[in-house]
């Protein structure tokens, strides 16, 4: 069995995750941030691959840059891996992105990972001039990209002549630190095409908010699809916020949500809720994934500062033992 790993969503921008100080302190807020998280024993950290913030938020808030901010932030880590949840194909052509992350595997001493989905954000695609086409064509470009990207990484000089990318003679150097490449992650909800692509591909398949009934079903049907046995990991996104006492939490929903709202109802409305509450709460929230095959947990904290860091430290030791 898989060891059970936890990553962290880095703090940028996307659900009104950044304090009202200046852009400058921002940045530093969010370095302060994955120093502490590898310090305090997380193995991963993650950013949004999106260029506005989530659409419940306003849209005038700073957001920082996914590849931008992964590459300073990695120059301040020695140890924890870094990603994307997920990147968005649309946005890069393949073979750049592929010349991207090798780079960034150097820089990082093999600590890149590549998290990356179809896109969904048809707001953003318009306001940024990309054409928001199908979603099986969007899956379609995946598929292609997917493969161009593992032979540049793979192979001296590479060729695809696909319907929607083509590379011709292309080299990719220097490659990946990590052998044979770094973990590819697939993210998505979509069951007739999405998650074929995962079965064929991924190293390992996200899922963002997801209950565990809706996660046990993706694992079922991504292994009803992997035809060849690929041993291929489960991760999910979670909404996570610790407190000392369950009144503690009527406090903070009141105050987050600025109107009624019963601790059942917040729950239910991030994906259950079930890393949301005591440590106990969380750890045994944490338990219902790892039954079902997830060894791979990403935190977005709702509340975030180094000492909850430090608090989660202990869920963290505690859940490694649950299998």
């Amino acid at each position: 069995m898989s060891k059970i790993k936890f990553g962290i969503v880095i703090p940028q921008g996307w659900r009104n995750d950044l304090p009202r100080i200046s852009v400058a302190e921002q940045f530093k807020y969010s370095r302060d941030i994955v120093i502490a998280a590898e310090k305090n024993g997380f193995d991963s950290a993650y950013a949004y691959d999106h260029f506005i913030p989530h659409y419940r938020y306003p849209t005038k808030g700073n957001f920082f840059e996914c590849y931008t901010l992964l590459s300073a932030l990695s120059t301040f880590t020695k140890r924890i891996k870094l990603g994307q949840i997920v990147t968005c194909n649309s946005y890069r052509n393949p073979a750049l992105l592929a010349k991207m992350l090798s780079t960034l595997d150097v820089i990082t001493r093999g600590r890149i990972e590549l998290g990356i989905g179809a896109g969904w954000y048809e707001d953003e695609y318009n306001a940024y001039g990309y054409s928001y086409l199908s979603n099986v064509v969007r899956i379609l470009q995946l598929e292609e990209s997917i493969q161009i990207i593992k032979k540049l990484w793979t192979m001296e000089m590479a060729n695809f002549r696909g319907k929607y990318y083509s590379i011709n003679n292309a080299i990719c150097f220097p490659k990946p630190i990590q052998k044979p490449h770094p973990t590819i992650m697939v993210g998505g909800s979509g069951e007739k095409y999405l998650l074929k692509v995962a079965a064929k591909y991924a190293d390992r398949y996200n899922l963002y908010f997801g209950t565990p009934e809706e996660m046990s079903r993706k694992i079922n049907i991504l292994k009803d699809y992997n035809t060849k046995s690929r041993k291929i990991e489960y991760s999910i996104v979670l909404p996570c916020m610790i407190v000392r006492e369950h009144e503690d939490l009527k406090k903070i929903i009141k105050k987050l949500m600025k109107e009624k709202m019963t601790v059942e109802q917040f729950k239910k409305s991030i994906a259950g809720g079930l890393t949301v509450g005591t440590i106990d709460d969380i750890i045994n929230g944490i338990s219902k994934y790892v039954n079902i095959g997830v060894s791979h947990f990403i935190f977005h904290f709702l509340i975030l500062d180094q000492s909850v860091l430090k608090k989660f430290s202990r869920v963290m030791k505690i859940s490694r033992t649950l299998r």
